[in-house]
């Protein structure tokens, strides 16, 4: 079953704008360029990060030997070294040139 509502009455506004207005407004804003939040080497420490996090699951794997010394103690150290590279390159502040 549809409700049926009724319709709503006009909107009305505080400031009322003219497209002049707004048109002149933007030709006297300087262009500036588009600043990105993350650096390029930002992006790259988070690929490395992403990498060697993938490389500790990869030393994890498999089903020979479950108590050897690589699968319970480096592998773990590996993976959270690589979340660890991963913080840092979402917390480092990118270079201002």
């Amino acid at each position: 079953m549809a409700q049926k509502f009724k319709p709503a009455g006009p909107v009305k506004t505080t400031a009322a704008t003219s497209p002049a207005a707004t048109g002149a407004a933007k030709a006297t804003a300087p262009a500036q360029p588009v600043q990105f939040i993350f650096d390029k080497s930002n992006y790259r420490m988070l690929i490395i990060s992403v990498a060697v996090v993938a490389f500790g699951f990869v030393l994890m794997s498999g089903t020979t030997d479950i108590y050897s010394t690589t699968k319970i103690v480096i592998a773990p150290i590996v993976v959270l070294g690589g979340f660890a590279l991963g913080f840092f390159a979402i917390l480092k502040k990118p270079s201002a040139n």
